[in-house]
């Protein structure tokens, strides 16, 4: 059964050169039009059936907030129709739907009250609102005296509590500290395990990919891509990459181009699935990653207790004396997981002439990690690892999802480990009185 159904929809906005022309459009008699239509949307279909959690990406300026406010009844369609089934909770715009004059407490019984909850209702979840929401004192004060953290802390407690049969979240966690993020996130994960259908609209393609049952790509309001998230995200992502390649390109001096010799790796990966960031002298850059199986074929899933290969191909611009190649993994949350490099693995590579072109492949073991989306982020630089001049550094160039090992995950990792049961560690050593023994993975 479907929750939420659009049918052909398009959304205009009218634009007028001067506030006089809608003045004068609006006394013609001849009905002249004095504007031009932008389109927010343009015949959007699609259906998110109840219980799922559908995701929404694109630029800024595609069109995905239009989305989330025509569903939240917000807006109204230009053309097509609009089928929403259940009590809808939305965490839209900072502070929307709330009376800046009115206290946290008045805004919590207003939205309940508009919500359709009655005062008795909204005064058995009041007491999670205040909890979740930390912001203390400043519950009874005006939301004007807030600072815009305190407002999403309050607007997402009350999204949450109000019993919602679908949740709109727009971006709105990210002006939230990371202990409040966090929160959050465990908390829709909870929504989303109770099967409240959630249309969630986010730029960091992490959360999108653990969250997401399926995705929706808009573009200039229009569908480009819609089915399984890692299928979207991962085009996504690619036609990113391409834009910002091609961007970079055209902004790069010729004069300063590398020279172009033939390879001296017999294998070389000359593509990079995403660019978050990149920095550097450019002495040397790093021409493509790629996250490989044993056999040499592509990895789209991280498995745990699997061998992976962390191939990574770099062409010098100058001599580089003391190359180090390495790259950094991040979970989804941005926080440096794990990493290394070749001189972190004493493994000393020869000096780099101009135009060369170097692959160095990481073979690794992956143990029992929680199934989150990891990312790789290569680098090459020059010098040692106290004191190295960085060549270039690219975050997040690729993303993966980690499978599920179905064994329980405590924390981050599970530790390889072995237990023994009323042992001795050493047989020289005094007896002690033995102590049961337990260890947790």
């Amino acid at each position: 059964m479907s929750a939420i159904q659009f049918e052909h929809v398009s959304k205009s906005y009218p634009i007028y050169e001067s506030p006089g022309d809608r003045l004068k459009e609006l006394l013609s008699f001849n009905r002249l039009l004095f504007h031009q239509n932008f389109w927010a949307l343009h015949d959007v279909s699609f259906e998110v059936t109840r219980g799922e959690t559908f995701c929404i990406v694109g630029e800024n300026g595609s069109g995905k907030s239009t989305l989330l406010q025509l569903v939240a009844g917000i807006l109204q369609p230009s053309s097509g129709a609009i089928r929403v089934d259940g009590r809808v909770s939305a965490l839209l715009e900072l502070g929307a739907g709330f009376n800046p004059e009115f206290s946290g407490r008045d805004n919590v019984y207003l939205n309940g009250s508009i919500l359709g909850l009655t005062k008795r209702q909204i005064d058995a979840r009041y007491k999670d609102i205040e909890e979740f929401a930390e912001i203390g004192d400043f519950i009874n004060r005006p939301v004007k005296t807030y600072s815009s953290g305190m407002v999403v802390r309050l607007a997402f407690a009350v999204a949450i509590n109000l019993d919602p049969e679908i949740l709109l979240v727009d971006e709105a966690l990210a002006v939230g500290d990371l202990y409040f993020r966090q929160r959050c996130m465990r908390k829709v994960h909870e929504l989303r395990a109770r099967g409240i259908t959630i249309l969630f609209v986010s730029h960091a393609m992490a959360d999108v990919k653990a969250l997401g049952d399926r995705a929706l790509w808009l573009d200039k309001g229009r569908v480009i891509e819609m089915g399984v998230t890692d299928r979207v995200v991962s085009k996504y992502m690619a036609a990113m990459s391409e834009k910002d390649s091609a961007y970079l390109a055209l902004k790069k001096c010729p004069a300063i181009d590398p020279p172009r010799e033939p390879s001296r790796a017999p294998e070389v990966v000359e593509h990079i699935p995403n660019i978050d960031h990149r920095f550097g002298d450019g002495r040397a850059e790093v021409i493509g990653i790629a996250v490989l199986d044993e056999h040499g074929r592509p990895v789209h899933l991280l498995e745990p207790d699997s061998k992976i290969v962390v191939r990574i191909s770099v062409r010098a611009a100058a001599e580089i004396a003391q190359p180090n190649i390495g790259f950094m993994m991040r979970n989804h949350l941005g926080v440096d997981f794990a990493g290394t490099n070749t001189m972190r693995e004493a493994y000393a590579l020869d000096t780099m002439a101009p135009g060369e072109v170097r692959t160095v492949d990481f073979h690794i073991e992956l143990p029992q990690l929680y199934p989150g989306a990891f990312s790789f982020s290569p680098a090459v630089a020059d010098g040692p690892l106290e004191a190295y001049r960085m060549c270039d550094w690219i975050d997040n160039a690729i993303a993966l999802q980690m499978g599920h090992s179905g064994a329980q995950v405590y924390g981050f990792l599970h530790l390889p480990c072995r237990i023994e049961v009323n042992q001795r560690l050493n047989s020289a050593a005094p007896e002690k009185p033995a102590i049961p023994e337990r260890v947790l993975g």
